[in-house]
């Protein structure tokens, strides 16, 4: 349990300098000290909000958007390179925890990094987005379940996802099955896809307190803006300029009843919407709904859930260590096992 009766935490709307990872790891430091100066404990940023965005892959065929890869793939983020590390010294200097999105260069692929740091600066969640959507494809590679955690800390039991992990049920269960109390919805900007109602700005609010009223938890629900440097940078036609408008900004925070707690920021200006975790509220909502608690069947429905790390590459070294070892007893047992039957079906 939390050492405290209420924690007070931050939801950043806001534009990332688009395409520049230098400026806008400054701005997110300038928002990261401005909400603990506020008095919050925990800052929730959208999704790939350092460097922004992919929107360019959305806005026309995979082939016209390779232009805007190059400079894209340049301002990714390394992660424990010097840029990691200056949001998470943020993070300790001001004596906050931080949930960040952000586009991950690692090797020669890109990933939807996420990541929980503590208020002393170090990483309590290094995750990927499980399955890119649609035109995310293009750009990102796929997570794995290694991420789908929950942190115990002083101030909460704190998780996150990232856009639409949130309409995928087996994700939510395998989060809500960790008690998770306070929880980071990192959204993109809207301002695309306004004109499809399903990844619009009132769906944006029904996945995320969706979420918050089945797992009984604080939902912060992060959006970016669209500002005049994101549009003069993609918006080479006037068919872009009219698909991406400007602002589109959607940021909320829910309680663990479905209700919203924030009056919304307008939708084209940068901001940071604040509330309390109330730990007794969630006892209340608890009593009635705890969907892998007293609320399930486990008789009839489970999740399969796998925490393993999905490495592309195994040493041989690290291949033939014990528990690879112990596997291969198991399967040589099982074949001897299968060799008695048949030469007991000849006799």
């Amino acid at each position: 349990m939390p050492e405290q009766a209420k924690t007070k935490i931050a939801c950043i709307q806001a534009a990332p300098v688009y395409c520049d990872i230098d400026k806008t790891v400054e701005k997110a430091i300038g928002l990261i000290e401005e909400a603990a100066k506020n008095g919050a404990q925990f800052v929730g940023f959208p999704e790939l909000w350092v460097p922004g965005y992919n929107l360019f892959t959305w806005m026309s065929d995979p082939m016209s958007s390779m232009k805007f890869v190059p400079l894209y793939r340049k301002n990714a983020l390394v992660v424990g390179g010097k840029h990691d590390l200056a949001i998470r010294n943020a993070a300790k200097r001001n004596n906050i925890y931080v949930s960040y999105g952000y586009s991950e260069l690692a090797g020669g692929s890109l990933y939807m990094g996420q990541m929980l740091v503590s208020c002393d600066g170090e990483p309590l969640v290094v995750r990927r987005k499980i399955k890119p959507t649609l035109a995310e494809r293009c750009m990102f590679g796929e997570g794995d379940g290694s991420g789908l955690v929950v942190a115990d800390t002083p101030i909460g039991r704190l998780g996150q996802l990232q856009c639409w992990e949130h309409s995928q049920s087996l994700l939510k269960y395998a989060m809500h099955s960790q008690n998770e109390q306070i929880h980071v919805a990192a959204w993109p900007n809207m301002a695309l896809h306004s004109q499809v109602f399903v990844i619009g700005q009132e769906m944006t609010h029904a996945f995320s307190r969706i979420y918050a009223a089945e797992g009984q938890c604080y939902v912060m629900a992060a959006t970016h803006v669209a500002d005049a440097r994101m549009r003069e940078m993609l918006c080479d036609t006037p068919e872009k300029e009219e698909m991406l408008k400007a602002g589109f900004g959607c940021s909320q925070i829910f309680g663990p009843d479905g209700s919203a707690l924030c009056e919304p920021i307008p939708h084209d200006q940068d901001g940071i919407l604040y509330a309390d975790v109330d730990f007794d509220f969630i006892h209340i909502c608890k009593v009635a709904n705890d969907p892998a608690g007293h609320y399930s069947r486990p008789d009839v429905v489970r999740l399969l859930l796998n925490k393993a790390p999905a490495s592309r590459v195994v040493l041989m070294d690290e291949f033939m260590r014990a528990p690879v070892e112990e596997s291969a007893v198991e399967y040589v047992e099982i074949v001897a096992e299968e060799d008695a039957d048949s030469n007991n079906c000849g006799a």
